[in-house]
């Protein structure tokens, strides 16, 4: 397994966001976290790339424990991550917003980049010439030169996730990305996350689009109150009594609503 989250709990304050949550995911898999919005979600992404840190538990990544190290080393280590609100450098280039992705995997340093070495200027090449390869993974080939801000929303959450790509990580970590995308949209995450997949890469998302994660995911588990509900394949989760009282609805909830 790629990633082991070990008993987590999340307090703040006097709020308890998550409690005594533990998971694996495997490697190559894709892996779904849902649950109702304030279940704890995105708080347990933000303890695996440590914007802060768990106040109890373990987090192991490949074998090793990365609770509560930096953010820059957790992204040398392997994972990646986009965020539920888009945070692209708006008037930047698609293409420069991805080789701002990929520049923690850049070994030249701050003289060798002043000076213009041509170790650095090979780097930077190479770095471009990647940029373009994901542009066109994502489907954004036509938009290299466009400013991310002139760009579909749809066109910016995939070019977020070109961005992610761009550091060559282990796991990929997708908050809610299908959000605001219509149908059609959202037919092409699919297929763009598989191919994600395809290329070995194992991903762990957020989404509230319950027909794409049944669809998408190998596995998933459901988070209530910050307290793990259930974990299963998606048909499992589909028929599991407790998840569809708390979450996907039961039939007298839909005929009374």
């Amino acid at each position: 397994m790629v990633l082991e989250i070990k008993n987590i709990s999340k307090n703040f304050g006097g709020i308890s966001a998550l409690t005594d949550v533990t998971f694996s995911v495997n490697e190559g898999e894709i892996f779904g976290l849902i649950g109702p919005n304030g279940a704890g979600k995105t708080t347990m992404f933000n303890m695996i790339t440590n914007l802060f840190p768990p106040t109890s538990g373990e987090i192991t990544f490949s074998g090793d424990t990365i609770t509560g190290i930096k953010p820059h080393l957790i992204t040398e280590k392997g994972i990646c991550r986009t965020f539920q609100n888009i945070r692209l450098f708006p008037q930047m280039t698609s293409l420069e917003n991805v080789m701002v992705g990929g520049h923690s995997r850049i070994k030249s340093g701050v003289l060798s980049s002043v000076l213009r070495t041509k170790e650095q200027r090979n780097e930077e090449g190479r770095l471009q010439e990647t940029a373009k390869e994901l542009l066109e993974l994502v489907g954004l080939t036509d938009e290299i030169e466009t400013a991310a801000e002139n760009l579909a929303y749809g066109q910016q959450r995939r070019l977020e996730i070109a961005r992610a790509l761009a550091s060559n990580p282990k796991l990929l970590l997708l908050d809610e990305p299908a959000a605001g995308m219509n149908e059609t949209e959202t037919a092409s995450l699919f297929g763009l996350i598989k191919k994600i997949q395809a290329r070995g890469i194992t991903v762990l998302i957020i989404e509230h689009d319950m027909p794409l994660v049944m669809k998408l995911c190998d596995r998933i588990m459901v988070l209530n109150f910050g307290k793990k509900l259930a974990e299963g394949t998606p048909a499992e989760i589909q028929n599991n009594e407790a998840v569809i009282e708390a979450y996907l609805g039961s039939e007298e909830d839909e005929e009374n609503a």
